[in-house]
């Protein structure tokens, strides 16, 4: 494939959105050629100032246009799974979004229609993977100049959560990144997780455990903690700190210059995921549209995206029981080994 992507963007909600602009502005070989979404006006907003893109209501009509050869996924995930059939029937490149799928189930039907094309089609939005702070600690993690990787630590804190975040979306919607991580540190599959639930905090609405400890153990036996607090109230701040045999590497934390003034110190903390990830999400759908250019994808595949969630329906019943639940996972076909 030597030409530009032509990208159909389905959803234009505040993902889909910065993804547009990310597209239309920022990355090379690609361009916006279609903006889906059931609000054609919302549709039509998105594609402003966009030559030649065109607003519609629905995926199937995107993906039948000869002119689009490319789809990014940023819908809400229950929305994911029939879409992703779709695309793979048109045997074109696709960045899905976390969750590919909202159960393994699903996500499972996914990795076996991919399998039977032959080739890798999805990349799963994991963007995370494409932060220069995570890259240096795999890299750390890779070169063992600091011995064997032994245990991991994460923070995960949102300042606030919308309505109607329950509490399995902590671990569905929050600590899904970790879990991903946590593979991506270790080139391992999850084995078990375990969640406990302690004091909480006034600001959690009702019905909402927060915040919670999530650990979790690999094929190996390393050992991974998760702090998930999404009320935390002062920003949005991602932190893990990495146990070698040789040393300690940390990544994450507080952002931007410390400053010292009139009897005082501090620095900033992001508000939000975009100013967080902002520069991952560009390397990352970069990487996506040149790996699809050579018929290859760049990132996250569809088998992570399954292996993901079987981890959190593991993290979902554990936040019913004290005790270890166990990730099942069906065997990994060859083309994603």
């Amino acid at each position: 494939m030597s030409q530009n992507l032509r990208v159909a963007v389905i959803g234009a909600g505040r993902m889909g959105i910065d993804h547009i602009q990310r597209i239309h502005r920022r990355i090379h070989g690609a361009e916006v050629a279609a903006v889906v979404d059931i609000d054609l006006d919302r549709a039509n907003a998105a594609i402003a100032g966009i030559p030649g893109a065109v607003a519609l209501t629905d995926a199937q009509a995107a993906l039948d246009n000869p002119e689009i050869n490319a789809v990014l996924i940023a819908t809400p995930g229950f929305l994911h799974e029939e879409i992703l059939h779709a695309a793979l029937a048109k045997d074109i490149p696709i960045l899905c979004e976390k969750p590919l799928t909202p159960d393994a189930e699903s996500a499972w039907k996914v990795v076996q229609a991919e399998e039977k094309l032959g080739r890798k089609r999805i990349q799963v939005g994991f963007m995370r993977r494409f932060d220069a702070e995570y890259a240096l600690l795999a890299d750390v993690i890779n070169g063992g100049e600091l011995g064997e990787l032994l245990m991991l630590h994460h923070q995960h804190r949102n300042p606030t959560t919308p309505p109607g975040f329950t509490n399995e979306m902590l671990i569905n919607d929050s600590v899904v990144h970790e879990f991903d991580a946590i593979r991506f540190f270790t080139g391992e599959e999850i084995t078990s997780v375990q969640v406990r639930s302690g004091k909480r905090t006034r600001n959690a609405p009702q019905g909402q455990n927060d915040p919670q400890h999530v650990l979790l153990e690999t094929e190996s036996g390393v050992l991974a903690d998760v702090e998930i607090y999404v009320n935390a109230q002062y920003g949005y701040e991602v932190a893990t700190q990495a146990s070698f045999e040789s040393g300690i590497v940390s990544i994450g934390g507080d952002s931007g210059p410390s400053v010292r003034t009139q009897g005082r110190w501090g620095g900033t903390v992001a508000p939000g995921f975009e100013e967080r990830f902002g520069a991952a999400y560009d390397v990352e759908i970069q990487a996506w549209v040149d790996a699809a250019l050579k018929g290859e994808i760049g990132g996250p595949s569809a088998w992570d995206g399954y292996a993901t969630a079987a981890c959190c329906e593991a993290g979902v019943a554990a936040q019913q029981t004290d005790g270890k639940v166990p990730v099942q996972l069906n065997e990994k076909p060859a083309l994603y080994n």
